[in-house]
């Protein structure tokens, strides 16, 4: 098996898309688009989307900061990369209907946060797509965003998720 270098890519059943940012003898220490840093035993069930050869040079944090960066910005739609609470990873979301002969589903839990992110991440591009339209008057703006504020409002139960409060859905505030 070839030891991979830094800055090589990875993809990992669980963990999803990931580069190498650091390497020992027995770990790779990958940081994940969905759930950041995480370290993996070397030989772990992994599939290779480029490999880069493993350089006695050491590499400045700097330069794989902006390797991460540059490599977040081509391979998600995301317009930030937001970290769930870390009290909910590896957990699972489970739907209990409410008839008996019926079973439950599960779902990842970072599944279905990456999934909230997304929407509040479009929610966000569409409110500035509307800010910015030269085609609404200030009025329609103005209504507009009121409903976008609402929905926001509406999202707040899923703010708990989230490990920074600055990641949060915001809506009206009660007068």
């Amino acid at each position: 098996m070839q030891l991979l270098g830094i800055g090589s890519r990875i993809l990992h059943k669980e963990l999803g898309k990931g580069v190498v940012t650091n390497v020992t003898s027995k770990h790779y220490w990958i940081t994940f688009m969905d759930s950041g840093l995480e370290t993996i035993d070397i030989d772990s069930d992994f599939e290779v989307i480029e490999a880069l050869e493993s350089e006695v040079d050491s590499i400045s944090f700097s330069e794989v900061e902006q390797s991460l960066i540059g490599i977040l910005r081509r391979w998600s739609d995301a317009s930030s990369v937001t970290p769930i609470a870390d009290k909910w990873k590896g957990g699972s979301l489970v739907l209990m209907p409410g008839e008996a002969n019926l079973s439950e589903k599960k779902i990842p839990i970072d599944t279905f946060f990456h999934k909230i992110v997304m929407v509040r991440d479009r929610i966000r591009v569409m409110e500035q797509k509307i800010n910015s339209s030269s085609n609404l008057d200030d009025q329609e703006k103005i209504d507009l965003q009121q409903y976008i504020t609402r929905i926001y409002g509406s999202l707040t139960t899923f703010n708990v998720l989230f490990k920074n409060q600055s990641d949060n859905f915001v809506g009206e505030k009660s007068k």
